[in-house]
């Protein structure tokens, strides 16, 4: 029996890795890109081992079986909602804002003499 698929998403067509990016060409035109460090097996992978795959579900996902790698196509669109990506590097806080006097100055002291 024929998989059915949903005519709203999106299906693989076309996939390369370069050294450091998986591209996968989309039946509808686009092309969608993400860096190989999301994908660990990917980037420990040799060359060979990454050209090695086949789609999965019509194009749902594509397979890699030497790696045991699975990747979803709405994986890729949406990857805040499927992968746990690395953390990006905390910025630093801002320093606040420097006024002319930071510090209050110091109480003036009375140098008039005593003279008479």
């Amino acid at each position: 029996m024929p998989t059915l698929v949903d005519s709203s998403e999106a299906l693989a067509v076309e996939v390369s890795c370069s050294d450091d990016a998986l591209t996968v060409v989309l039946d509808d035109g686009r092309s969608v890109s993400a860096p190989l460090v999301w994908f660990p097996r990917l980037l420990n992978a040799t060359p060979k081992e990454r050209n090695d795959w086949e789609l999965i579900g019509s194009g749902l996902g594509i397979h890699w079986e030497a790696i045991d790698e699975d990747i979803s196509v709405a994986s890729l669109l949406c990857p805040e909602k499927f992968m746990r990506l690395p953390e990006r590097p905390a910025l630093p806080k801002p320093r606040p804002a420097r006024s002319r006097r930071t510090t209050p100055a110091p109480a003036r002291k009375d140098h008039r003499s005593a003279r008479g």
